[in-house]
């Protein structure tokens, strides 16, 4: 009969370790959402995710990214609604400019990011204005970003990357 409480071989220690790290981290953001009030707390959650997938080195560098192109969404999206609303023409002129302002900038990988929360913030229909979801949109993303990097930082990971996927056996 098989012992119930031993660790198939191909599961490994790296990855009960990295998914105890991620499940920790994404209810912990979570909650700290929660306790901030935020009305769309999952997002801080999925923040965490993406950011627990790095090690710390490479997790400051997405978070840096992250951060700069939540905020220049955010912006660009409670403007553009405030004066606009949601138009179609002006949202991708929004996306056209985020662009620019990214290259500019040098800050090419939040490009992807920025466009992410400005479609949030205008295409979305809400009752608040788009400045206050603007706000919490920033807010939630800072608040997964922050989980992300403290956990990655106290409970690093044993090795260089975060793959959880089994070593492969020899040919």
């Amino acid at each position: 009969m098989p012992d119930v409480i031993s660790i198939p071989h191909r599961l490994g220690r790296r990855a009960l370790v990295h998914s105890a790290r991620t499940a920790v981290a994404a209810v912990l953001s979570l909650v700290v959402a929660r306790a901030f009030g935020l009305p769309e707390a999952y997002w801080a959650t999925v923040t965490t995710l993406i950011i627990m997938q790095s090690t710390l080195g490479a997790a400051w560098t997405v978070s840096e990214q992250r951060l700069a192109g939540t905020a220049m969404g955010a912006v660009m999206g409670a403007f553009l609604t405030a004066y606009f609303g949601s138009n179609v023409i002006v949202f991708g002129l929004g996306v056209f400019a985020l662009g620019l302002v990214c290259c500019t900038l040098h800050l090419e990988d939040a490009y992807r990011l920025a466009n992410v929360t400005l479609a949030i913030v205008m295409l979305i229909a809400r009752t608040k204005q788009a400045w206050i979801v603007a706000a919490h949109r920033f807010v939630e993303v800072a608040v997964g970003i922050a989980v992300g990097l403290a956990l990655t930082a106290v409970w690093p990971e044993d090795e260089p990357t975060a793959s959880i996927a089994p070593p492969a056996s020899p040919p």
